[in-house]
């Protein structure tokens, strides 16, 4: 273990911006959405209603879970959150985790540093202490927040500690995942299948008379725990058991093993590359093409929930409250479909411009993975490189936004037996596309003025989830809502067309990207 304390210093020191962002995004969902609970769901009725209505729908159970207490508000306020909630703060901890153990022995930091007085398991104990530390701020500060919101305090406790297992839990799954691949791709991809599973097995579970396949799974557990749904504290106790199993587990392959080597076997490639690889273009697409597959089948699932959701927005909304909250978020539309649809939508948006930025961003770990250079060094032009992976970044987002349109007008059709608002769904998905590739030119920007803060891509990503998620249902100035693309946008379907923000925004990525691409053309390689 020797040399912890400094690993962990430094792992703070790289995270500086990252942790502290995605902790204040979690918790200020969280109390966001215990101060507009009580304003959507103003009487016990109204309560019991949505909540049978959301008991009732099968795909909002698969998604969210069930509400355990009709006629607690905290109970209501928690549905979208416990269960999918807990799910993102544990892609945070795999994150963190695999970035700070496998990804360290793949560009040989870590070897580097252990070549000094560093002892053997010191880089996995520093990653997994970090993860205690930055789940157990994200319990406290979301258990906090709430009961700033007016939840119970029982409640908020139970709530937050779900979100800190859940995260913990698959933190240490990260950690095991890291000791059996040789790539930092590998491990996550094996640590969020997972994840996947676990969510699987929780839908499954909920949305079917198998309950006990909730109880195989940790997102499950958090749900299990009851917040404000009369707590049941000793569930809180699998979560400790199930780190303990795999931090130990961790830690006898971590022995078993070479540093930069892994359990499993590498599986060779072919002896030939195809002629698609013959290009940056292919050689972009091949890097890439996993995550949009991923991404892909997301949005898919995503569009299809959303589809059959949207079919029971009226049972769903039932007080008055909650149908001009919905409406505000879609733009003032009168019809209650067409606004469910609007707000859902952007929010799908700004998703799909998570993978822009991601897809991006790409360039800079080629760069600092010392991949960049190899390629640059053939006929191969700094342009054309760039170009290669900002092509998947935008049609990859043009993709994402297609698939969920046609996922969602499918569903929407299939459940009223109508397809009369295909057309008009599909048009709302790909409106929100210049928004989005404008996050994805403030990205490339970053990349090409200053590499080192190529993060600033997520930041702004981050303030305009915040501001459009947040900021119509909160009341800020109408000054701080135009900060965000979206703002611009028209509230499609249902509402009316307006060709020059439309302009102004693709005129605006496009000269972010063009800058972005000059800025790079002129500047030295890892710097």
């Amino acid at each position: 273990m020797t040399g912890t304390w400094q690993l962990v210093r430094l792992a703070l020191r790289r995270d500086r911006v990252m942790l502290p962002a995605w902790i204040a995004i979690f918790a200020i969902s969280a109390a966001s959405s215990a101060s507009t609970a009580a304003g959507l769901y103003p009487s016990l009725p109204s309560r019991i209603e949505a909540a049978q209505a959301s008991n009732n729908t099968p795909a909002l159970v698969a998604l969210y879970g069930l509400v355990y207490d009709p006629s607690s508000i905290g109970a209501l306020a928690v549905l979208k959150l416990t269960g999918l909630g807990a799910a993102l703060v544990g892609i945070l901890a795999i994150t963190v985790v695999v970035r700070h153990t496998r990804a360290e022995e793949e560009t040989g930091r870590l070897e580097l540093l252990g070549a000094t007085v560093l002892g053997r398991y010191a880089g996995l104990t520093a990653a997994l202490l970090l993860a205690v530390a930055g789940n157990a701020v994200i319990g406290v500060s979301t258990a906090l927040g709430m009961t700033g919101a007016g939840m119970p305090v029982a409640g908020s406790v139970a709530f937050g500690a779900g979100w800190a297992g859940v995260g913990l839990a698959f933190g240490t799954v990260a950690a095991a995942t890291a000791q059996l691949a040789t790539g930092a791709r590998a491990a996550s991809g094996f640590a969020m299948a997972t994840l996947g599973a676990a969510y699987l097995l929780r839908a499954a579970g909920d949305a079917s008379s198998a309950h006990w396949l909730s109880w195989l799974s940790p997102v499950g557990w958090a749900q299990q725990l009851h917040p404000y749904a009369h707590e049941r504290w000793w569930v809180a106790a699998l979560f400790p058991a199930f780190v303990l199993v795999t931090a130990t587990a961790a830690y006898a392959l971590a022995g078993r093993r070479d540093l930069g080597a892994g359990l499993l076997p590498d599986r060779p490639g072919p002896a030939h590359a195809s002629r698609a690889l013959s290009g940056p273009y292919g050689l972009a697409w091949r890097l890439q093409r996993a995550s949009f597959l991923g991404w892909a089948a997301s949005f898919a699932v995503l569009g299809g929930v959303l589809g059959g959701v949207v079919s029971s927005a009226d049972r769903l909304l039932d007080s008055e409250q909650a149908r001009e909250a919905i409406n505000r978020l879609g733009g003032g539309q009168p019809d209650l479909i067409n606004a469910f649809l609007a707000a859902d939508l952007s929010i799908a948006g700004v998703v799909a411009a998570a993978f822009g930025v991601q897809a991006t961003l790409r360039l800079r770990a080629e760069e600092t993975g010392q991949r960049a250079e190899p390629v640059l060094a053939t006929a191969t032009g700094r342009l054309r490189w760039t170009a290669s992976h900002l092509v998947v970044a935008l049609a990859g987002t043009a993709a994402l936004m297609m698939v969920a349109g046609v996922a969602a007008g499918l569903s929407l059709g299939a459940a009223q037996h109508d397809l009369s608002r295909f057309g008009g769904v599909l048009a709302a998905a790909a409106v929100q596309l210049p928004a989005a590739w404008v996050l994805v030119g403030v990205a490339l920007l970053a990349f090409g003025l200053v590499p080192r803060a190529s993060v600033a891509g997520w930041v702004a990503l981050v303030i305009v989830m915040v501001v459009g998620e947040f900021g119509t249902l909160l009341g800020l100035s109408q000054w701080v809502l135009d900060i965000s693309p979206y703002a611009h946008l028209p509230r499609l379907p249902g509402g009316a067309v307006s060709v020059p923000p439309l302009a102004l925004l693709l005129a605006i990525a496009a000269a972010l990207l063009a800058a972005g691409l000059t800025a790079f053309r002129r500047r030295d390689l890892t710097t």
